[in-house]
Parts: C-alpha cells; structure tokens; sequence
C-alpha cells in the first residue's frame, strides 16, 4: 500500500491506481457513448450479459451508460482503454450498489466483441478489483456470470474470484435452461494474492 506523504506521493497514486499492464480506466466522455452504446444494442453481446436479448434503443443505451458511469452515490464506473498510441476504447466496467454498512458491491464488465479474447477483459478486471478494495474500501466484490462464457469466466478466477454457488437454470435462451453463476472476491483474499504476487 502506499503512504500519501506529499502531493507528489498523491499524484503518484492517483495516476497509478486505475492503470494495468494492458489498459487503463477513465471516465466516460461523451464521445464515447455512440461506441458503447452500439455495442450495448449488440444481441450477440447481449446473450453473455443479460437474461434477455433485446437490445435497447440508442438513447436509452446511451443515457443507461452515462447513469452507469457518473460516479455518483454508490457506483463507481469507467471505460477501459488501452494503453496503445493512440488509445483505443474498449468497453466498459464499473461497481455497483456499494452498500456502506456492508461493503460490498456488485462488478459488471462490457468488452466490445472485437476486444474479447485479447486478455483485456483480465487486465481490466485486475484493475477494478484493486481500486474497489484499495479506493473504496470494500470488503466483498460479487458478480454473476453465465456458464457458456468460459472465457469470462477465466479471467474472473485469474482476478482472485471463486465460484460460491449458482442460481440452478435461472436462464433461458432458446427453449434452453442455463445456470446463473455466483462469483466473489473477500478483500482478504485479494490482500493475499497481492502479498504473495499472484496478481
């Protein structure tokens, strides 16, 4: 962890804290929201994202990611850009429902399908779980995943999340039933990992 001793300790801090290896988090600007939510109406997308496939309109997509993303009260969310020369916008994360009392909050993350398999999904989720937990102080970080998302899925675990449980055929697509799965990280566990390097 890092002493704040300075305002260069703290620029230092600030300019680290929400950078990886491969991308970095950012407010949203305006002119990303015609990117994201293109990629918000996406039904193939929306298949790994959502219980329903049924893409919303541009503005409604757009307004949901402006909402997502103005860090206000208990939400914390960013796009993800990488760190190429110019930088390319990727998709985007955020924390969700914070409950202060019990510190914890929900994590959700959108790649746009060109960016999927690329390992900055990993690299991002890496990035989210240390700022929740070093910057926002939380205890628990949860999300749910659908089990035809493998992928996903990995980059959850290489993050430090275990499977806790599932909601048993919670999901319907195309007259199949699919489990929802449960996923967490303890701040704890995190504090682990980090300590021992597997980060």
């Amino acid at each position: 962890m890092t002493e704040l001793i300075d305002v260069s300790s703290a620029f230092g801090y600030g300019d680290s804290i929400l950078v990886g290896e491969r991308v970095r988090l950012r407010g949203v600007r305006d002119d990303d929201l015609p990117t994201l939510a293109k990629w918000e109406m996406d039904p193939g997308r929306l298949t790994t994202l959502s219980t329903w496939v049924i893409p919303p309109s541009e503005a409604t997509a757009k307004e949901r990611i402006a909402k997502w993303c103005a860090n206000d009260e208990n939400n914390a969310g960013f796009a993800i850009e990488t760190l190429d020369d110019p930088p390319v916008l990727i998709g985007n994360l955020g924390l969700w429902g914070a409950r202060p009392k019990d510190r914890c909050a929900t994590l959700g993350i959108a790649l746009g399908r060109e960016h999927v398999g690329r390992g900055y999904g990993t690299d991002a989720m890496r990035v989210i779980v240390e700022y929740g937990f070093r910057e926002m102080g939380l205890h628990r970080i949860q999300l749910s995943v659908a089990p035809y998302n493998p992928a996903g899925i990995r980059a959850y675990e290489k993050a430090g999340f275990v499977e806790e449980g599932r909601y048993r055929e919670a999901v319907l697509h195309d007259g199949r039933w699919y489990d929802d799965v449960l996923m967490s990280i303890l701040d704890h566990e995190w504090a682990a990992r980090r300590s021992s390097g597997n980060l």
